[in-house]
C-alpha cells in the first residue's frame, strides 16, 4: 500500500510538473502584471524647453487580448493625459493612442514578452518609441521622440510608478 501512495505521489508530481513546464513555453503577457492603478512620477521633457518633474498616476485594464492604458501626467505649468488601446497576440501589439491636451493621435506596434514591452508610436504631431520594464511592484515608462529632420532620437519622458 505504501509503494502505491508512492507511485501515486510521484504521479501527481509529475503532472504537476509537466503542468508548470507547458505554462511557461507559452509567451507571458506582460499587460496581465500590470492590470490595476499605479502612481509615481518622473521627467517630461518638451521639445526645446526644460525638463519637467512630474506626478503620474496610470491605469491598466487588460480584457483578454485587448489592454487599455490611461496615463494622467501633471506638473507645475504642465500636463499631459495619453490613452493608449493595444491588442496582444503571440508576443506582438499592434493598436492606437491620443493624446487629449494636445490633441495629437497616432498608431502602436510593438513587442510584448515577460517583463518588457518595446513599441513604436507614429502620429500626427508626435513619433518615437517607447519601453515599459516591470520589475516586482514597480515598472518604469520611458519614451524618446523622434525628430523629424535629422531622424535623432531624444528622450521625451522617463517615469518610474509603483502600486
Amino acid at each position: 500500500m505504501a509503494h502505491r501512495q508512492s507511485v501515486t505521489l510521484v504521479g501527481f508530481l509529475l503532472a504537476a510538473a509537466l503542468a508548470l513546464s507547458g505554462e511557461t513555453a507559452t509567451p507571458a503577457n506582460p499587460f496581465d502584471q500590470l492590470s490595476g492603478d499605479w502612481k509615481g512620477g518622473g521627467i517630461v521633457i518638451p521639445a526645446n524647453r526644460e525638463p519637467k518633474k512630474v506626478s503620474c498616476r496610470v491605469t491598466y485594464k487588460p480584457a483578454g487580448s485587448n489592454i487599455s492604458q490611461n496615463l494622467h501626467c501633471t506638473g507645475n505649468d504642465y500636463e499631459i493625459n495619453t490613452s493608449l488601446k493595444v491588442t496582444y497576440k503571440g508576443g506582438k501589439i499592434k493598436g492606437s493612442w491620443t493624446e487629449s491636451t494636445y490633441d495629437a493621435n497616432g498608431l502602436v506596434t510593438g513587442t510584448a514578452k515577460d517583463n518588457t514591452v518595446h513599441a513604436l508610436i507614429n502620429g500626427d504631431k508626435f513619433s518615437g518609441r517607447m519601453s515599459i520594464k516591470i520589475s516586482e511592484g514597480a515598472h518604469s515608462i520611458n519614451i524618446v521622440q523622434r525628430d523629424e529632420k535629422s531622424g535623432a532620437y531624444r528622450l521625451a519622458t522617463s517615469l518610474s510608478l509603483r502600486r
